[in-house]
C-alpha cells in the first residue's frame, strides 16, 4: 500500500435477485453479483477483468454462471497474431468502397448486436464516499488496526502510477530506442500503394511490348498484418473522408467536450432506431451514466501507452461529422471493448466489425509502445444466444474458465457449450481457483475513513456480523484485490 496515490473504493451489493435479461428477454432469469465503484485504479480492473467482471458505467457486475440463463463467458482475442478472414477483408472491402465512391451497400444490416445495457441491474442505494477523505493512508495506519504489517500479494507489485486528471499528457520517446539502421526506412502507406500500382503498370507495359520482366524476389511466406489491409483498402482521393479520433472519456477534455452534444445525439438515434428504446431510455443523462462516468483513474506509466490508461471513445468522423463510437478501456495488458453505437444509416457497412477492426489494429499499435499490452478483449461471449457468437471470429481467442480463471482457446471451449450452457473450461479436475483468499481477515476495508484489514474491522463493529457476505465478495474479486481494494463499510 505505501507509495500509491490512489484506492478503488467499492460497495457490494450481492447477486440474490434476479432481474430481466437483455438476451433471451426472461424476466427473472439474469443472475449476478455486483459492485458500485467510486473509484478503480486500472490495475484493479485488469485484474477483475480476468475474473470475469465487467463494468456498465461505474456498476461493476459478475455474471452468477451456474445460475443465469445466459452465461457470459470473458473472451480475449490475440492482437499480436490476429489474421483478418475472408470475411474480414469482406468489411474492409465495402467501406473502401462506400469511401471512393459513395455506395451503400444494398441490404439490412448484417446484425451484431453489441452487449445490452445493464439498465435492470444496479446498486440498491449508493453510500457517498468523499474520496479525497481517505486519499493518503499508509500501512502505518493498518498496522496500528492490527498491531502487525500487511503485506501486499507479490502479484499485485506494479510501478506505481500517477493520477492525472483529464488527458494523459504525452510522453516523450524513451531514450535508445530509434530505427534500426539495418532495415529499410518506413515509408507511408499511401506511397506504398502507389508504388505496387506503378510495378504493375510498368509489368504489364513490358508484358504487351515483348520485353521480359525482370525477376522480383519471391515474397516471404509470412501473412500480411491487418494494419496493411486497413491502409490498402483506404483510397487514395476518396468521395468521403474517414478520420479516427481518440478522445479520453473526461469532462474535463476539451475535445470530449466540443463533441459531446452530437456524441449524445447519435447514441440517442442508435439506441431507438437499433435496439427501439424509448427516449427517456436513451436520453442525456442514461448516456452520461453509461458511456461517461467511468470508474477508472486516467494514469500514465513510463512503460505504458504514450496515450496513458483509462477510458476513451474512440470517434469516426465521416466528412466532418461524427458516425460511430466506440467506447474502450485502456489497461494495462489489453484494450478492452466496452460498448459500440453508430448512425443507423450507414448499418449496411457492418460498422461493427469494422470497428473491431480497428480496435484491434489499435491494440497492435499501442503494444509496440507497452510489450505487455497485447490482447483485445471484446466483453462476453454467449454461446446460448446464437446472435452474439460472433465474437467468436476473430482468432485466436480464449474465453475464461468461470471456475479456476485461467485462459483456454475458445476451440477447446466449444465443445462443452454444445452439450451445456454452463461449463467448465479446465478438464483438470483437481484444479483450483489459485487466486482465492484464504483469509478473509486479510481483506481490506474503509470504516469511517480508516484503513483497515476485516480483522480489525469486525473487532470494531458493533451488530449482526456481516462475515458471510464479506466472504462472498474476497471469493469472488480474488486474494490480489481483495488485499488492495477498499471495500467500503458503513
Amino acid at each position: 500500500m505505501a507509495g500509491n496515490s490512489s484506492y478503488t473504493i467499492v460497495e457490494y451489493f450481492g447477486g440474490d435477485d434476479g432481474y430481466r435479461c437483455g438476451y433471451c428477454k426472461n424476466e427473472k432469469g439474469n443472475f449476478s453479483h455486483g459492485m458500485w465503484s467510486h473509484t478503480m485504479t486500472v490495475q484493479d480492473y485488469q485484474d477483475l477483468v480476468d475474473r470475469g467482471w465487467r463494468r456498465s458505467g461505474k456498476y461493476v457486475y459478475k455474471p452468477i454462471m451456474n445460475k443465469t440463463c445466459c452465461p457470459q463467458y470473458t473472451i480475449r482475442c490475440h492482437a499480436l497474431n490476429f489474421q483478418p478472414t475472408k470475411s474480414n477483408k469482406k468489411i474492409l472491402k465495402k467501406m473502401s468502397k462506400f469511401l471512393s465512391k459513395g455506395e451503400l451497400p444494398a441490404g439490412q444490416r448484417d446484425g451484431e448486436p453489441m452487449d445490452s445495457i445493464f439498465e435492470e441491474v444496479g446498486p440498491r442505494q449508493v453510500a457517498k464516499v468523499c474520496v479525497s477523505e481517505v486519499e493518503g493512508p499508509a500501512v502505518t495506519d493498518i498496522e496500528k488496526e492490527t498491531g502487525e504489517a500487511i503485506s501486499e500479494h507479490p502479484e499485485s507489485t506494479r510501478k506505481d502510477t500517477a493520477s492525472v486528471p483529464g488527458r494523459p499528457p504525452v510522453t516523450t520517446p524513451k531514450p535508445g530506442i530509434g530505427a534500426d539502421p539495418t532495415r529499410p526506412p518506413c515509408r507511408k502507406a499511401k506511397d506504398l500503394r502507389k508504388a505496387r500500382r506503378l510495378q504493375k503498370e510498368q509489368m504489364r507495359q513490358q508484358a504487351a511490348s515483348g520485353v521480359s520482366a525482370p525477376i522480383i524476389p519471391a515474397r516471404n511466406n509470412q501473412p500480411r498484418p491487418l494494419e496493411d489491409f486497413i491502409s490498402d483498402m483506404l483510397p487514395d482521393s476518396p468521395l468521403h473522408s474517414l478520420e479516427v479520433r481518440l478522445v479520453p472519456a473526461s469532462f474535463e477534455d476539451p475535445q470530449f467536450m466540443a463533441s459531446y452534444e452530437q456524441s449524445v445525439a447519435l447514441y440517442s438515434r442508435y439506441q431507438m432506431a437499433i435496439h427501439g428504446d424509448a427516449p427517456s431510455e436513451c436520453n442525456e443523462s442514461e448516456f452520461r451514466r453509461f458511456l461517461c462516468d467511468s470508474p477508472l483513474e486516467a494514469q500514465s506509466s513510463p512503460d505504458g501507452p504514450d496515450v496513458g490508461y483509462g477510458s476513451f471513445h474512440q470517434q469516426y468522423w465521416l466528412d466532418g461529422r461524427i458516425v460511430a463510437v466506440g467506447v474502450i478501456d485502456i489497461l494495462p495488458t489489453c484494450v478492452s471493448s466496452v460498448y459500440l453505437y453508430y448512425h443507423p444509416d450507414f448499418a449496411s457497412l457492418s460498422l461493427g466489425s469494422y470497428s473491431a477492426l480497428r480496435e484491434i489494429a489499435f491494440t497492435r499499435q499501442l503494444q509496440k509502445q507497452s510489450a505487455k499490452l497485447s490482447h483485445y478483449y471484446l466483453g462476453f461471449y454467449i454461446h446460448s444466444c446464437p446472435k452474439m457468437r460472433y465474437k467468436g471470429q476473430y482468432q485466436p481467442s480464449d474465453l475464461l474458465c468461470p471456475e479456476t480463471y485461467v485462459w483456454v482457446p475458445t476451440e477447446q471451449c466449444l465443445p462443452h457449450l454444445e452439450k451445456a450452457r454452463y461449463a467448465r473450461f479446465n478438464q483438470d479436475p483437481d484444479a483450483g481457483d489459485a487466486r482465492m483468499l484464504k483469509d478473509v481477515g486479510r481483506a481490506l476495508v474503509l470504516y469511517r475513513r480508516t484503513v483497515m484489514p476485516y480483522a480489525a474491522y469486525s473487532r470494531k463493529r458493533k451488530g449482526a456480523s456481516d462475515e458471510t457476505e464479506v466472504t462472498q465478495y474476497a471469493s469472488l474479486v480474488g486474494q490480489v484485490c481483495a488485499e488492495r481494494i477498499l471495500l467500503y463499510r458503513t
